[in-house]
């Protein structure tokens, strides 16, 4: 892709003058996925894509246009141009930094360099180290994709990025009598496949498969208002989904975010201290979003206060702010404003400490969905298993548990952390899109929390 660097030029310095702003995101790259269901292989999908997009700025209205074809990029420029003369909108760019730059993928093994039957290994190790117990099925699903992207704007910047990422998602089924229980978890990082080679592959299935198994003889628990610790994962789910999605400043203009208005407002308790990073080591990685904006550590919320927005540079414009650097899509897709690697920053306490002035409470473990309605500011959530927590020793196991509440007050009723860290490896959808994610924090001791389920 590389080597179309003076084509992709000629068609900006084309087009520049006809337009207020014109930039181009183009690809290539590899992929394999593979599914594998009860250790039999269902699918293998390897291919090869590439592709281009145009999107000009003119009188405040976008156009774009994609096309698979680099010879047509003179053509794909025109309707560009077209669309945005039909359009009407008030679209105005917030300042950035013009950069030229070349970033190199983070792989030490690069995944086009590992055969099918390597990846399949691997993914047959785990399904068949989930197999034990009362675990009748398995559900494993494997990714990875290498590619070189390049950025042009008009402004200046030139920008190619090669980059890598990897995924192992496995799902377990345990059943008895009519009872049926999951256990998940993934394995995944922006790197090589030395990501799965340096894990305990048989110890990764094999704690998803005794989870499930174990959760069958786990109680229904009770409902009611406790105090709680969550861990690192569904500590990690809550941050992305309750309170990421409302910072998301495009939903801010949309007034669909309880966090319009609030800037400055205490949100959450003083230890609460909230990021999101695209430039840190996780699934989210990236250098340089859809914009040729540079990534960063953003705080979000600091001692508790909201202090700042994700963005895109037309978001940030409307609210005077500069780009968080969190515009993303993929090639073919209009960039909107995305989270990248969102976590709570932990605290000092180990986990006996977090437990031990609780006399009865819950810890909540792993996560099974849920829903946020951000302009409300309420969400609920299924937690993967339970435990109570009695006079500060985990006692009763419960399944089927869920988690709900106001966003803010569950945030300003947070009062201990953990010393411990995790990321989470997943994805996102938001607008028909899908994008990579990480998200995560630490044990996290919450006061008069509302928990579900029945006696």
């Amino acid at each position: 892709m590389e080597e179309n660097l003076d084509l992709f030029e000629k068609i900006i310095n084309k087009v520049s003058p006809k337009v207020d702003y014109v930039d181009i995101r183009a690809g290539e790259g590899n992929s394999t996925n593979i599914v594998m269901k009860d250790n039999k292989i269902q699918e293998i999908n390897t291919g090869i894509d590439i592709g281009a997009r145009i999107r000009v700025l003119k009188n405040g209205a976008w156009g774009f246009a994609f096309t698979n074809d680099l010879n047509k990029l003179n053509e794909i420029s025109e309707t560009a141009i077209r669309l945005s003369n039909v359009l009407s909108s008030d679209v105005e760019l917030g300042e950035t930094e013009i950069v030229e730059d070349k970033v190199q993928s983070k792989a030490k093994i690069p995944v086009s360099e590992v055969t099918i039957d390597e990846k399949k290994e691997i993914i047959t190790d785990a399904s068949k180290a989930a197999n034990i117990g009362d675990v009748v099925s398995t559900t494993v699903n494997y990714s990875d994709n290498e590619s070189q992207s390049i950025f042009l704007s008009s402004e200046g910047s030139s920008i190619v990025m090669n980059e890598t990422r990897i995924g192992l998602f496995l799902n377990a089924a345990a059943s008895s009598e009519d009872i049926i229980q999951f256990g998940h978890s993934s394995i995944g990082g922006a790197k090589g496949f030395e990501v799965l080679k340096e894990a305990d592959i048989e110890k990764f299935g094999r704690k998803i498969g005794e989870k499930a198994t174990r959760l069958l003889k786990a109680k229904s628990p009770p409902s009611g208002r406790f105090p709680i610790i969550t861990d690192c994962e569904l500590t990690g789910v809550f941050i992305h989904e309750a309170l990421g999605h409302a910072a998301e400043a495009d939903l801010i203009l949309q007034n669909d975010s309880i966090l319009k208005g609030k800037m400055g407002e205490q949100i959450g308790s003083e230890i609460v201290n909230i990021i999101d990073d695209a430039s840190c080591d996780g699934f989210g990685y990236y250098a340089y979003d859809a914009e040729g904006v540079k990534s960063k550590k953003n705080q979000l919320v600091k001692n508790g206060k909201l202090v700042s927005l994700l963005s895109s540079r037309e978001s940030a414009s409307k609210l005077n702010m500069t780009s968080s650097g969190n515009s993303r899509s993929i090639i073919s897709e209009q960039p909107i404003v995305r989270m990248s690697n969102s976590y709570l920053e932990p605290g000092d306490m180990s986990f006996e400490e977090l437990l031990e002035d609780i006399n009865e409470g819950i810890y909540l473990k792993g996560s099974r969905g849920g829903q946020v309605d951000t302009g409300k500011g309420i969400f609920q959530f299924n937690a993967a298993e339970s435990f109570k927590i009695d006079n500060g020793e985990i006692t009763d196991h419960y399944r089927d548990v869920s988690l709900s509440g106001n966003v803010m007050e569950t945030l300003k009723n947070v009062d201990a952390l953990g010393s411990d860290f995790k990321l989470n490896t997943g994805f996102c959808g938001k607008s028909g899109q899908t994008a990579p994610v990480g998200d995560g924090g630490p044990h996290t001791r919450i006061l008069d929390a509302t928990v579900g389920g029945s006696n």
